[in-house]
């Protein structure tokens, strides 16, 4: 049996993360180096912070390069800002790339609501997807973010949440997922997710 690599790029949230991936029976490794990733089973980009900083760091220590091509191999998730980094391009503080697994970009949320949105709220299943088997519509999960996935094809969309205009609460381009919410900090329905993304590549 392999591990599932947690990516460490000096943006916070990593041992959550990795103590529930513990917790659910897998064998994980947070690391920062592009050999591992090539050796993982999967991959999971956690994140809080601004995008461009993260995105910066992602670049120049070579991880960026790396994920985009392990992309291409193995399952991987990004959660939060992690997950606005599968996105093309970021506009928050300054425009920046991202690693441009998930058309679209990432912007600032138009909402008569106070941000940043931080609570629990409930998702839509616009399009099927694996990571929620087992798992309802309106189950609620953990958010804490201003800026969201603003995605090029709907079919890309998994799950939706309302915050006084539509969010993208999750996203899926082949075996490539995003979380805008945290599982990890979401109870049960956050580790049945964690659970059914773990089990991707076995």
């Amino acid at each position: 049996m392999g591990y599932i690599a947690v990516v460490d790029y000096d943006v916070g949230n990593l041992m959550s993360v990795n103590n529930g991936m513990k917790y659910l029976g897998f064998s994980t490794k947070v690391t920062a180096d592009p050999k591992e990733l090539e050796l993982a089973d999967a991959i999971i980009l956690p994140g809080v912070g601004a995008f461009p900083d993260a995105a910066a760091k992602l670049e120049q220590s070579g991880l960026m390069e790396a994920l985009r091509k392990q992309s291409q191999k193995k399952p991987m998730l990004g959660i939060c800002l992690g997950m606005q980094l599968l996105f093309e391009k970021g506009y928050e503080v300054r425009e920046a790339n991202g690693l441009g697994l998930v058309p679209g970009t990432v912007e600032y949320i138009q909402t008569p609501y106070k941000l940043p949105h931080i609570g629990w709220n409930s998702l839509k299943f616009p399009n099927s997807s694996p990571l929620f088997a087992g798992l309802e519509e309106d189950c609620y999960v953990y958010f804490v973010h201003s800026f969201r996935g603003l995605p090029a094809n709907p079919s890309n969309v998994i799950a939706t949440t309302d915050y006084g205009t539509e969010i993208t609460a999750a996203v899926q381009n082949g075996a490539v997922f995003g979380t805008q919410f945290h599982p990890e900090k979401s109870g049960e329905v956050g580790l049945q997710m964690l659970h059914n993304f773990g089990g991707m590549n076995r």
